[in-house]
């Protein structure tokens, strides 16, 4: 990945007013993750809630006055060490009633309203791809000419795209590849804020950090370790599901344990991309997936709800890919394929491109792929079965079927017609029609 972070980073709150959440909430979280952490000294304490030293001196005075804390005295004898401070008995007993609340402890939520605008400065549609940086990502895949054309464009429209034909000709491959076309850095809150509700977004499974002193690969020429904590630095997210997608995954999961809120998928991947698929294999119709994401896809933002009923607005930056070798027209509706605005074909390659395909996937796995070869694959193994035809993926089960068979006869790799011959055994009924 290479290139600036671009996006404008949050800065840090200057007073508790401007975190965006109240006295009494901050001290909730204060007493919750002092009692659960052991912590004692105000940098520790302003380290797990990722909020400035100031503003935790400032909550620890209060905290003082109503008898949750008292100061213990300073650790050691230097003028700069810190003054150590312990829960009360009042301290604890208020932990548990704000336990009773959630179970959430550490960082200090984003509220919504605040989330919303540093969407707003990182958006999706303010990072336009180039030619050369969609021929980087898709450096290791053999696309043609007419599909690269098509590719570009979807993405920089920031709207959905559908990749369709028939399997086992890259479409999820490509769909996963525009993950890493994006060079610019979003920052994901850790947690979010609704009518004192939390609803945790930062998640390490799909977001991934970007450390601030990076520099190796240009991901950062500036620093943004100044930025508000309460958000990571991460590279676009990408989130990708498939037939396990159902429509509840796309609302907010709720844990009565712990009384919060985990945000939908749509809304990790905000700022980045969503991919589907294996559209129209999940148990939902495709029409009902659809027809959930309508309003998102048109008016770039989404609606959820607490369980009180509230009901509220989140962005929806996100670039929509849909996989899928299910005809389009069989899957939804004339409605339906209008508002995924780029319907683009993934077929088959013809013999010159399955032949590069071929060339590069044995140069990767260190073996030869020459013309005797070439031309046993060609001509004995395809133009002898019946209604063989060419797949992307062909290539590779070849090469790795050859490669394990070179490693059980104890030979050096290698592309022999014996080995392929066998290889080719175990694919042909995925050839066949």
């Amino acid at each position: 990945m290479s290139g600036d972070v671009v996006s404008t980073g949050p800065k840090p709150p200057s007073s508790i007013a401007a975190t965006g959440l109240d006295d009494v909430f901050l001290i909730d979280l204060l007493t919750k993750t002092v009692e659960s952490m052991g912590l004692d000294r105000p940098s520790e304490m302003a380290h797990a809630l990722k909020l400035p030293r100031w503003i935790v001196d400032e909550l620890l005075e209060m905290a003082v006055e109503m008898k949750l804390f008292y100061a213990v005295g300073q650790l050691g004898a230097n003028l700069n060490a810190e003054m150590r401070y312990a829960i009360t008995d009042r301290g604890r007993e208020r932990a548990r009633e704000a336990f009773e609340k959630n179970q959430w402890i550490g960082p200090a939520p984003v509220p919504l309203e605040q989330f919303v605008e540093q969407a707003k400065n990182q958006s999706i549609k303010g990072e336009t791809l180039t030619r050369e940086m969609l021929e980087r990502a898709f450096d290791d895949l053999t696309l043609s000419e007419s599909v690269m054309q098509q590719l570009g464009p979807a993405a920089n429209s920031g709207q959905s795209i559908m990749l369709f034909g028939p399997p086992g000709n890259g479409k999820s491959t490509i769909a996963e590849h525009f993950c890493h076309a994006y060079h610019h850095g979003v920052f994901i809150p850790h947690a979010l804020e609704v009518d004192n509700q939390i609803i945790t977004l930062y998640d390490p499974t799909v977001h991934i950090a970007i450390d601030t002193d990076e520099h190796g690969d240009g991901v950062l020429r500036r620093s943004h370790s100044g930025h508000d904590q309460r958000y990571v630095l991460c590279r676009r997210p990408a989130v990708i599901t498939g037939g396990e997608l159902s429509l509840e995954k796309l609302d907010l999961a709720y844990s009565p344990e712990a009384r919060i809120y985990e945000a939908p998928y749509q809304l990790k991947a905000c700022g980045g991309v969503f991919v589907v698929d294996d559209f129209g294999r999940q148990r939902h119709k495709p029409q009902e997936l659809v027809n959930r994401l309508i309003v998102p896809l048109e008016n770039r933002v989404d609606y959820l709800s607490l369980k009180t009923g509230r009901k509220f607005e989140v962005p929806f930056d996100t670039l929509v890919i849909f996989s899928t070798n299910i005809d389009p027209e069989s899957l939804l509706d004339t409605a339906g394929l209008r508002r995924i605005r780029f319907k683009i074909p993934i077929m088959p390659p013809d013999r010159n491109q399955f032949v590069r395909i071929f060339a590069r996937t044995a140069q990767r796995n260190g073996m030869d792929l020459n013309e005797e070869t070439l031309a046993f694959v060609l001509f004995e193994l395809y133009a002898k079965t019946p209604n063989a035809t060419f797949h992307a993926f062909h290539p590779r089960f070849l090469v790795e079927q050859s490669l394990a068979i070179c490693a059980y006869e104890g030979v050096a790799p290698q592309l022999k017609p014996e080995f392929l011959r066998r290889a080719w055994a175990h694919m042909v009924t995925q050839t066949a029609t």
